[in-house]
């Protein structure tokens, strides 16, 4: 007795709209994936950043005596070489406890991983620290996981110290702390070397408004920071927000 073996399986056009539907889900997910991805590599970085460049000024002090407040001197242009027994600056204070960290004179010297000259695109810096309106002469340090920390050339200038019970503002009236700022590039000399924006609020730090979605406009790799006393603490709502959610 033969018993009739039936193969059933697929067709062209199931098969064609199967894949068409994981194509179209697919297109839906992945950005969004990416851009979360994305989102905490950077307020990882940015945290990791911050704890690192406190925790420099806190060892500073208890082996030199001095932190960002005891700053007195302007970096020289030998401020890689500078040693905070013999100089009070931000370069010495970040020589003697920083490892693995590579010196810029001026930030715009930093390579480019696909060539040209090192920018960003950062209104803080272009509407509130113009020292640093020209990159060519703000300082930088590159750091051992490939962060960027660039600083006023004038940090040195004024006292980076804020009163007890003070909470920083955007901006400051007498003993200014322009001087004070820098800020951070979480992803190295790659692009898009854009200061991080609100997507809702207002980015002022007088606020608490500020939201920043995860899409690549608005969560961006500049971060604008301030030194002062032990610590070093986000300058705008925008920085501060992505600091206050990483995790």
């Amino acid at each position: 007795m033969f018993f009739k073996l039936k193969l059933r399986g697929f067709t062209l056009a199931e098969v064609l709209i199967t894949l068409g539907i994981i194509g179209v889900v697919a297109a839906m997910t992945i950005p969004t994936l990416i851009a979360n991805t994305r989102s905490q590599q950077y307020r990882s970085r940015l945290k990791k950043t911050i704890s690192t460049l406190s925790q420099a000024a806190r060892m500073s002090q208890a082996q030199y005596g001095y932190d960002f407040a005891g700053i007195t001197q302007r970096c020289g242009a030998n401020g890689g070489t500078e040693h905070p027994e013999t100089t009070q600056s931000i370069c010495a204070i970040l020589n003697g406890t920083l490892t693995g960290a590579t010196y810029f004179n001026s930030a715009t010297d930093i390579p480019m991983n696909k060539g040209g000259q090192y920018s960003v695109e950062s209104p803080f810096i272009k509407n509130v620290i113009t020292s640093m309106s020209n990159l060519s002469n703000a300082h930088a340090y590159v750091l051992a996981d490939g962060t960027i920390v660039a600083f006023s050339p004038n940090l040195g200038r004024s006292s980076c110290s804020l009163e007890i019970g003070k909470i920083l503002t955007d901006t400051h009236s007498g003993a200014s702390m322009d001087a004070c700022a820098g800020f951070i590039d979480v992803n190295g000399s790659n692009l898009p070397n854009k200061e991080v924006s609100c997507s809702s609020g207002s980015n002022s730090l007088a606020q608490s408004t500020c939201v920043v979605k995860n899409d690549a406009k608005h969560m961006t790799d500049i971060y604008p920071i301030r030194f002062h006393d032990g610590i070093v603490e986000p300058a705008t709502a925008a920085a501060r927000y992505v600091l206050k959610t990483a995790k």
